[in-house]
Order: structure tokens, then sequence, then C-alpha cells
């Protein structure tokens, strides 16, 4: 039986240098997951930090959003996107701190779902302009 494929909305975001280089390779690695291809991508803009501890205030993000086709599961594709955070580097010391990359499943054809494990659409997506402007910019609301 064939699986049909479905939209994945992407946000992506780095505040560590190399920042526009670990987009680049989380973009790339995203569009080699199994049975999924990139579909396109908005240009990445640098913004300011949201809800990160004072200390790290001056560390701004390059963002992007992607939007991808997918067969497989939201629950496999969200735990392939963290596989790709945890091989850049991401570290999760302290909350909301600096990361070499953060990957959000935004959006997954239009599935609400809300589990421990994974929530959509993404609670806070719409509340975020490094979401909402790419969104834009590819024509696509949410």
């Amino acid at each position: 039986m064939k699986t049909e494929n479905v939209r994945a909305i992407v946000s992506l975001g780095s505040n560590v240098e190399p920042r526009a280089e670990y987009l680049q390779r989380a973009v790339e690695a995203l569009g080699h997951l199994p049975c999924t291809h990139l579909v396109k991508e908005s240009s990445v803009i640098e913004t300011e930090p949201v809800d990160v501890p004072s200390e790290y205030k001056d560390q701004k993000f390059l963002n992007q959003v992607v939007v991808l086709e997918t067969a497989l599961s939201p629950l496999d594709f969200s735990r392939r996107m963290h596989a790709i955070e945890d091989a850049l580097g991401r570290v999760r010391t302290v909350k909301n701190g600096p990361r070499t990359i953060d990957v959000d499943l935004i959006d997954f054809n239009g599935l609400k779902l809300d589990t421990e494990e994974l929530t959509l659409p993404h609670p806070r997506a719409k509340e975020r302009a490094f979401v909402m402007a790419p969104l834009k910019e590819l024509g696509l609301e949410f």
C-alpha cells in the first residue's frame, strides 16, 4: 500500500556561530529524510531572541521556514528532526539558551495532535514573527 505524502512546515533557528551553516546543514538533512523531499524554503532572516535568559539577549538568531512533503508519520518525522538537532550539536542545558540549531514542526498537513511528545499545530507559532514572516514570504497561511 502506497502512503500519501503530506505537507510538513518546519521552522529553524540558530544563535550559535556558524549560524548560517547550521541552518543550511539542517535544511539539507531534512530534505534527505526517508520518503521526504524539500518543496520550498524561505529566505534566512536575522531576528532578536525571544524568551531567552537575559545573559543571552544579545545573541541574535538566524531563522528560516521550510516546506517539505513526507510519507513519514508525524511522530517519526518529529523524532528524526530531533535527531538532526542532536547530530548538529544541540545541547539542552539551559532552558531557551543558545542553540546550534532549533528545529520545530509547525504544521503537519493540518493535523491536530496533543501528546507528551508532540503538539500540532505548534502552540506558539502564530505569536512568533520569526515563523509568521517567512510563512508569509512563502505565500502560506497558518
